[in-house]
């Protein structure tokens, strides 16, 4: 790399920084993207595959991630890779009679907010999914929901607009941001060059803290893993993604029900969808350990158990392989999609934790109208930098 000069640089190459690199683009920028490693090797290589409303509290959360589903509708039409996006929607099971309590205010909430969602009893629960277990209590269900492979999602942002404003930088490591005497962004400092610039997008997820540091933001994003697990192959028994409302549980701390102490333990709740390929992906879990990605024995037994009990059939099938990864949370549960006023030109889209893929396509599209001066389709103060009294 010789030194060169774009209009915006975006570090991190994983499902966030590859949308934001897309829509970018489309304003009319000349982008680099940054990547220490390479294209969806991150995070973004290690989650699920799914754009859900119904994991998403009424508000906000819900806004932006309902507005995501309905650009992931036009970017199937308008982006030219295939990144196998679906939609079967999504399904909610509970185990007790307070969960289907809970969950039905829930429904009740997300339906006065204009969402569609179904309360299911247990015989319209088995309708849906057959194979799971017949003593259920019911659930919920959200037909907008979708699936979709997240590998290659991020290569269709990137194959789109590579060589046509987009330069992509793999293997390429940041050594600082450089500021001018008022503090605003000048330029990027790499193992390989100098990239000069005057607005740059900290799209490093778990990473994103060790960016902020280089210009004296602070990020309070933490590492949280997930363990998933893969099945064999077999016939399609599951339909769609299925969950149990135990998932909001160990999500949100508004929700209060009494869970197993196995469960508790590593924030375990179950979850199940199917692939392609005919394996199912089960998970998961939801604890704080570093940044390792190794998938403890314990926790995997914890999940499997989990999973067998929503899924009986799921006692008879061969776990292939498991795998772990880092997810950026923040404990408001909303990701961070602003600018910063101490440091002109200074961008962040991070802190999305197990809503990664689910929120990228508008987290693009909001960050690129920021940059361009636009209005932005949602109101980005809940996402801002200055929302908590920490960050002021």
């Amino acid at each position: 790399m010789t030194n060169k000069s774009y209009d915006v640089v975006v570090i991190g190459a994983g499902v966030m920084g590859t949308s934001c690199a897309y829509h970018l683009v489309k304003k009319g920028f000349k982008v680099a993207l940054i990547e220490k490693i390479d294209i969806a090797r991150g995070t973004s290589s290690h989650c699920d595959a799914v754009a859900l409303i119904v994991d998403k509290m009424p508000g906000v959360d819900a806004a932006l991630g309902y507005a995501s589903i309905q650009r992931f509708l036009e970017l199937k039409n308008e982006l030219s890779y295939d990144f196998e996006l679906h939609q079967k929607g999504s399904m909610y099971a509970c185990e007790t009679d307070q969960e289907m309590d809970i969950a039905s205010k829930y429904a009740k909430s997300m339906q006065d907010d204009g969402y569609d969602i179904d309360i299911l009893n247990p015989k319209e629960l088995l309708e849906h999914e057959p194979f799971m277990a017949k003593d259920l209590k019911g659930g919920i269900f959200s037909k907008a929901c979708c699936g979709l492979n997240p590998f290659k999602l991020c290569f269709a942002f990137v194959d789109q607009v590579k060589g046509k404003g987009l330069d992509v930088y793999s293997y390429t490591d940041v050594k600082g941001i450089k500021l001018n005497d008022k503090n605003a962004v000048e330029g990027v400092e790499t193992d390989k060059g100098f990239l000069s610039t005057k607005k740059v997008v900290n799209c490093a997820g778990v990473w994103s803290p060790e960016i902020g540091k280089m210009v004296g933001v602070d990020i309070p994003v933490k590492p949280r893993k997930g363990v998933i697990l893969v099945s064999a192959t077999s016939f399609p028994f599951c339909n769609q993604k299925v969950q149990e409302f135990g998932y909001m549980v160990s999500k949100f701390a508004e929700f209060k029900c009494k869970r197993d102490p196995d469960v508790e333990k590593y924030n375990v709740a179950f979850t199940i969808e199917p692939s392609k390929a005919n394996n199912v992906l089960i998970g998961s879990s939801r604890n704080f350990a570093g940044y390792g990605v190794n998938t403890e024995i314990e926790i995997i037994h914890a999940i499997a158990k989990r999973a067998i009990r929503f899924y009986p059939i799921l006692k008879e099938m061969n776990c292939i392989r498991s795998y772990a990864g880092v997810r950026p949370f923040l404990d408001a549960h909303l990701p961070l999609i602003t600018d910063v006023d101490k440091v002109p030109g200074y961008y962040i889209a991070t802190g999305h934790e197990g809503d990664g893929i689910s929120l990228s396509p508008m987290t693009g599209r909001l960050i690129s109208e920021l940059i361009a001066g636009e209005k932005p389709y949602l109101d980005l103060a809940p996402f801002s930098y200055n929302r908590s009294k920490k960050n002021n």
